[in-house]
């Protein structure tokens, strides 16, 4: 078949099919030709860019920047929220809406989902989940213990109870600090029953959703009592420390940086993390944004949930990822 016979009826057979809503086997009768030959001519159509796709995003959509985070930094998933400003309240409102649409409609029966315990993130993400009907078998992990204050057991048991409640799941507790006083408390801790029980989940976590924290604390963290001290916290920086995921610190590389008391929290740790198949960061705004950038390029994480002003400047960063 010469070029110009096959142009006209390629175009023919598009203009049926895009335009006049054809189906392929009508076409196919209609022209007197193979349906195999119609699907066929549909693709040639476009690789001649005789038809060209466009999708025009809406307000409030922001595919063109989720693309551009997942290529740039190797991500699953990328979602970006539309945020009202870029206040810390208004910018975690937006993630935590985001982050609850995101579990809602991805959650399957079976699953065992990780959560950490102290992140205002992920405490306005189940405020805003509405109970997913269709599935069960779930499990909810804490996977970090609660900061060792009353306030903060109450925000990891609310987290925990209700997440589990929205998902037709079983609650699964870590009942100790996540900051202990000294490295040797931490291996006496883990034998016991219950916190072994809880931390033999680790491994077999289908998705964990993190807060992404900064090493200035937030307002919740700080209200919980004393994490690190302001010494320690100092002391962490000075070795180029610029974020933590579940209190493990990394650089701004995605490199972790060791407590220099020794390892004193109870919880997952970053390896473990980076292990698991969905391994979901939550966060944004201004504050956060030297830790989220870190865990980015360190591959801390495969799915990113965060908002438009976060996800533009990650797009202005000129360091590649490093391959782990």
């Amino acid at each position: 078949m010469s070029a110009l016979p096959e142009t006209r009826l390629i175009t023919k057979v598009a203009t049926l099919y895009h335009e006049q809503k054809l189906t392929q086997t009508d076409i196919a009768k209609r022209l007197g030709i193979s349906q195999v030959t119609v699907s066929r001519l549909l693709k040639r159509a476009e690789e001649s860019q005789i038809v060209r796709t466009t999708v025009i995003s809406p307000p409030g959509a922001f595919v063109e920047l989720e693309d551009m985070l997942e290529k740039k930094f190797g991500l699953t998933q990328a979602i970006v929220a539309e945020s009202q400003s870029d206040t810390e309240e208004s910018v975690q409102a937006a993630v935590g809406a985001a982050a609850a649409y995101f579990l809602m409609t991805t959650l399957s029966s079976g699953e065992v989902i990780g959560v950490s315990s102290w992140s205002a993130s992920l405490l306005a993400m189940v405020d805003q989940m509405h109970p997913v009907r269709k599935i069960e078998r779930c499990t909810v992990v804490q996977v970090l213990g609660g900061l060792g204050n009353p306030a903060a057991e109450a925000h990891a048991n609310h987290l925990v109870t209700r997440l589990a409640r929205l998902v037709n799941g079983e609650p699964c507790f870590l009942p100790a600090p996540g900051v202990v006083g000294a490295a040797s408390s931490v291996n006496v801790l883990l034998k016991d029953p219950y916190v072994q029980q809880t931390v033999n989940l680790f491994s077999k976590l289908t998705i964990a959703l993190v807060g992404i924290g900064s090493i200035e604390p937030s307002s919740l963290v700080a209200s919980s009592g004393n994490v690190f001290s302001a010494k320690e916290l100092q002391e962490i920086r000075g070795r180029g420390a610029v974020g933590d995921i579940c209190l493990r610190f990394y650089d701004a590389s995605g490199q972790e940086v060791r407590d220099p008391a020794g390892n004193r929290v109870i919880g997952i740790d970053l390896d473990t993390f980076g292990h698991v198949p969905r391994a979901v960061g939550i966060a944004g705004g201004k504050r956060k944004y030297a830790a989220i950038l870190g865990a980015l390029r360190g591959k801390r994480i495969n799915i990113l949930i965060t908002d438009q002003f976060t996800a533009a400047n990650l797009g202005k960063d000129r360091i590649a990822t490093r391959n782990r």
